[in-house]
């Protein structure tokens, strides 16, 4: 085996870290990604990730899928794909969300990476350096890490038991010329709570008022465990909003899809912008997807995971209930995966992560990591998960997390 030329040895080397733009600057690590390591420990319970319980993920129907598709199609599937998406998938999207009242068609549906990746399309097409944007008060991580590197600012608004608080909206728009409103109606993320009707109406009529659209972000619409389905804000206001969704919760996280369903002549320019980061979504995942589909698959396969989550939501809860102490309180989501614990304000969750993680093996998110950089107002909150762990874990987990807080401030 020959040795490395080493005759540039002791000469000049890139110093990268003066080589990288000003806007990695901006960027930051997720904390959930950070957590994993920690998470994927046998004897660490977890309650971080947003993850889907891997037991649910539907095996048998997507190799049945892989090799129908290979051996009917196969040439097709492993080739390039048009950048707006597989048809017969979209198709399939348009009827399933019109029964949600939702205006989709092919031509204003556009297949991503999973809704991360329409996240950061929607920053790169709409985001200039300073542009002002309004989020809840905790908002969704994911798009803060994806909007932070095209220099906004952010203005946030409280969230309470029926989602954002709406009516202190206009008080921002009334101030600054606002580019968009950032909202997650049904089953929010980190908070679990539900935007109602009245609020929607309400927050339609404010942005069409200052000029300023709507971005809908509804990942957990389907998993709706109790009550009623809301009218999605873009059926109120088709022009003014652009709305995403995903595969990720209902299908499997893996195969990376998303879509945004937006007005033509918006979903054209995040085509071109689509074009410059990855041409198109895997055709085979999406080929996938569209049989699984289209076969009636998914919805089977949906209702399942209601069983299975309402459950875990249901032992998460009374399980809070009997080992958490006083002066604790949650909110007690219809749906989703999570719920957003509020403790004590002298209380400081990263602190407290620190001493689960090492005392009881136990882990959550820290509330601060769903707020914009410098802003502490969830240190004393926490996000978990109940969907990834089972009903004995959840117990267990729960039961060694009231013991921490017993601890630091029983």
């Amino acid at each position: 085996m020959s040795k490395p030329n080493s005759e540039l040895d002791g000469q000049w080397t890139t110093n990268w870290d003066e080589t990288y733009s000003q806007r990695t600057r901006k960027m930051t690590s997720s904390i959930i990604r950070e957590l994993l390591k920690y998470t994927q420990q046998p004897d660490v319970i977890s309650f971080a990730g947003g993850m889907p319980a891997p037991e649910s993920f539907p095996i048998r129907e997507v190799r049945e899928a892989c090799n129908y598709i290979l051996e009917t199609m196969g040439p097709q599937a492993l080739q390039y794909g048009p950048t707006e998406g597989h048809p017969p998938l979209k198709e399939y999207l348009a009827e399933s969300m019109q029964k949600y009242g939702i205006p989709a068609v092919q031509g204003n549906i556009l297949l991503t990476n999973g809704s991360q990746q329409a996240l950061d399309l929607i920053g790169k097409v709409f985001i200039n350096e300073g542009d002002a944007v309004i989020t809840g008060r905790p908002t969704y991580l994911g798009a803060l890490q994806a909007w932070t590197l095209y220099g906004p600012r952010y203005f946030t608004v409280p969230l309470d038991e029926n989602g954002m608080q709406v009516d202190k909206i206009e008080d921002i728009l009334k101030q600054e010329k606002v580019k968009f409103i950032y909202v997650l109606p049904n089953f929010h993320n980190p908070a679990g709570v539900t935007l109602s009707l009245e609020r929607r109406h309400k927050l339609v009529k404010i942005a069409a008022k200052y000029g300023v659209f709507i971005v809908e972000d509804d990942p957990y619409g389907e998993l709706r465990y109790e009550g009623e389905d809301i009218i999605p804000i873009i059926a109120l206001h088709k022009e003014n909003t652009i709305y995403l969704s995903t595969f990720s919760k209902t299908l499997s996280p893996g195969i990376r899809l998303g879509w945004i369903v937006a007005p033509e002549r918006v979903i054209a320019k995040l085509v071109q912008a689509k074009q410059g980061a990855d041409l198109h979504t895997g055709t085979f995942v999406q080929y996938i997807a569209s049989d699984i589909c289209n076969r009636g698959l998914l919805k089977r396969h949906v209702k399942y995971i209601r069983r299975l989550y309402r459950e875990r939501r249901d032992v998460m809860l009374a399980a809070m209930e009997k080992y958490f102490p006083p002066g604790v309180t949650w909110t007690r989501p219809q749906g989703g995966l999570f719920l957003w614990v509020i403790l004590p304000k002298h209380v400081d969750t990263e602190k407290l992560l620190k001493i689960a993680l090492e005392e009881e093996k136990v882990a959550f998110v820290p509330g601060t990591a769903f707020y914009p950089q410098g802003d502490s107002s969830g240190r004393h909150c926490m996000r978990l998960n109940f969907s990834n762990a089972t009903p004995e874990q959840i117990e267990e987990g729960i039961r060694r997390l009231g013991k921490v807080l017993m601890h630091e401030f029983g």
